[in-house]
Formats: C-alpha cells, sequence, structure tokens
C-alpha cells in the first residue's frame, strides 16, 4: 500500500505527523512526503499511485485535475475538521472515501464552550485581572454561575452533540434551535425545540452558536435578535465570526446591556482598533476552542486506526459523505463583508 502524505513540510504539518504518526503510517506501507508545498501538479503526480493521501488545513480542492490519474486512490485522511475546503464532486464521483478530523474536533470544542460558558458567567478574567492589577473585590461586580440557567443552542452538529451531556449536570434547561431534528430526537436529547430564532434569543440566559460558516448563516445572528437578549444575556461565539453581523454586536455590547465570549471575528486577526478590544463585559479568545493542542496527534492517531478498519472490510467510523461534506465550514468560500 502507498500512502502519499500531501501537506508540506511546515509547523502545522509537524503537530499533526509527528514521530510516532510517522512510524504507525509507515506500518500500513509505503509513504511519500511532500517536500515543497501545496502545488496541484505536484499533489497529482504524488497521488498518482497512491491508495491513501492525507491532507491537512491550507489543502486546494481534490478536483479532476488533481485526482485525473489516481486510479488507485481508496482513501482521504484529512487531519482537518470540515471537508469542505478540500473535497469537489469528483473526488466522491470516484467511489473514494472521505474521512477527517471533525468529529474528534467538535468533543474538544464542546469542551471548549462549556469553559467559555463558566469563565463568561463567573467573570473570570475580570476578577484574575483585579487581583493581578493589586484589587480585590468590594462588591461592584458580581459572578454568576451556570446551575439551573437556560441556555439556548443555535444550530445543531457534532459539536452541540457533545455540549448537550456536558451541560446536563448542572440541570440547565436547553432550548434548541434546528430545523433537522424530529420530535423524537429532541426527546432524546432533553431539549426544547425553540420554534424560532427570536423565540430562543429571547428566552435565554445564555445564547451558544453552533452554525457553519456558509453564504446562508451570513450574519444571520443580527441587530434584531440581539436585541432580543435579555439584560445580562451571554453570548458565546465558537462558530465562525461571519455568522454574527460584529458591527450590530459591538453596538449591544457597547451598551453594556449583555456580555460575550468570542472565540472567532469576521476579520482574523483582531484589528488593534476593533471597538471590542478593552470592554470588560467581553473575553476575547484567538480562535482557540479546539482542538486543544493536545488532541492533534490523537486525531491523526485515530484516522490512522480508522484506515485500518477500511481496508479490512469495516466501516470507517469517521467517514464523512458528500451531503455532509457540502455543509460543512468552509472558510475558503468568499462571502460579503470585512476580509471574506
Amino acid at each position: 500500500m502507498k500512502i502519499a502524505v500531501l501537506m508540506p513540510e511546515n509547523a502545522t504539518k509537524s503537530i499533526f505527523i509527528t514521530p510516532l504518526v510517522q512510524k504507525e503510517l509507515a506500518k500500513l506501507g509505503d509513504v511519500t512526503y511532500n517536500e515543497t508545498s501545496y502545488i496541484p501538479a505536484v499533489m497529482a503526480e504524488m497521488i498518482a499511485d497512491a491508495d491513501i493521501c492525507v491532507t491537512g488545513w491550507g489543502c486546494p480542492p481534490l478536483n479532476e485535475e488533481i485526482i485525473k490519474n489516481a486510479s488507485k486512490l481508496r482513501l482521504v485522511m484529512h487531519t482537518g475538521g470540515s471537508v469542505a475546503p478540500i473535497i469537489s464532486p469528483e473526488l466522491y464521483e470516484r467511489g473514494i472515501t472521505v474521512i477527517s478530523g471533525n468529529e474528534l474536533y467538535a468533543e474538544s470544542v464542546a469542551d471548549g464552550t462549556l469553559a467559555y460558558i463558566l469563565a463568561g458567567l463567573r467573570n473570570i478574567t475580570y476578577f484574575n485581572k483585579l487581583v493581578h492589577s493589586g484589587g480585590w473585590r468590594d462588591g461592584t461586580f458580581s459572578n454568576r454561575g451556570l446551575l439551573d440557567r437556560t441556555i439556548g443552542l443555535v444550530g445543531y452538529g457534532a459539536i452541540t452533540r457533545y455540549l448537550i451531556p456536558l451541560l446536563k449536570p448542572f440541570r440547565t434547561k436547553i432550548i434548541l434551535q434546528s430545523r433537522h431534528l424530529s420530535d423524537e430526537e429532541f426527546q432524546r436529547l432533553g431539549a426544547i425545540r425553540a420554534e424560532s430564532r427570536e423565540e430562543l434569543f429571547s428566552s435565554c440566559d445564555v445564547v451558544s452558536l453552533h452554525l457553519a460558516r456558509t453564504t446562508e448563516t451570513y450574519h444571520i445572528i443580527n441587530k434584531e435578535l440581539l436585541a432580543l437578549m435579555p439584560d445580562g444575556a451571554l453570548l458565546v461565539n465558537t462558530a465562525r465570526g461571519s455568522v454574527v453581523d460584529e458591527t450590530a454586536l459591538e453596538d449591544e455590547l457597547i451598551s453594556g446591556r449583555i456580555s460575550a465570549v468570542l472565540d472567532v471575528f469576521e476579520e482574523e486577526p483582531l484589528p488593534a482598533s476593533s471597538r471590542l478590544r478593552g470592554l470588560e463585559n467581553v473575553i476575547l479568545i484567538p480562535h482557540m476552542a479546539g482542538p486543544t493542542g493536545d488532541r492533534y496527534e490523537n486525531v491523526s492517531l485515530a484516522l490512522i486506526e480508522d484506515a485500518i478498519k477500511m481496508f479490512n472490510g469495516e466501516s470507517p467510523i469517521y467517514q464523512i459523505d458528500y451531503n455532509s461534506a457540502i455543509r460543512m465550514t468552509n472558510d475558503s468560500a468568499k462571502l460579503p463583508g470585512k476580509n471574506l
């Protein structure tokens, strides 16, 4: 068996293709590594006689130009989460299986989302800064807990599926807005269906966003929805910056009426001139909800195990079908707005 690792030599490759991962890949067969960059002609040559190719962030779509001579290719192992930027109709038409770290990423992001909710409610960063600067609590700035809160989740996918069980021990009332789930699935999840985003935003103490970055979700969280949030409510965004009208959010946060924890922004890195910087009622994180650094190697090793399952005739756990792939976040897609 032949494996083509298309990821070029850079920092991203080093955190995913560790010495242990290289050792495990070598057990599968002969491994060829990309010594240049994501150049279509180089990629096409590398996978011409490969059974498996390994891709990562920044990889261009595996279109007809790249895969036309890859007659033996049976599996694409994508170390990223969303496969939307790297797939093509031609890839699936050829019956090539695509697996990715999406499920593993989702579990880590759910972990991060819970941490953000707790930090936002308890004003962790404010009190940390206060004590470091020589101060102490004086009763003028309070905190809250997650116990018995009403939590609104916008969008249902792998992250939400992992997050809901993490919220349950806090006796939270979970209101979920999703067009795709049946009443039976809502009952199984122990969540209440929100008939509209307006209903969710107006009735929840915390709203957490879990929407893919697509043309349909661009600025779907707008001024009108933000205005419906109760005074003191918390907004958490670990999805993508483009799903929120950032200007409208800035206005709402500057008013001091609500608070937020933001892991993603319309323009990244967040400009130094952003009105969000310096606001005490918003925690700003530089796109780090997940996966955490200790999970990268695990993602690669899990994908290798999945490849072994597939070539042993079993169904891979982390397979992404075409209909799911095209609904995933595609950061390379052109959207209106800032730097997009």
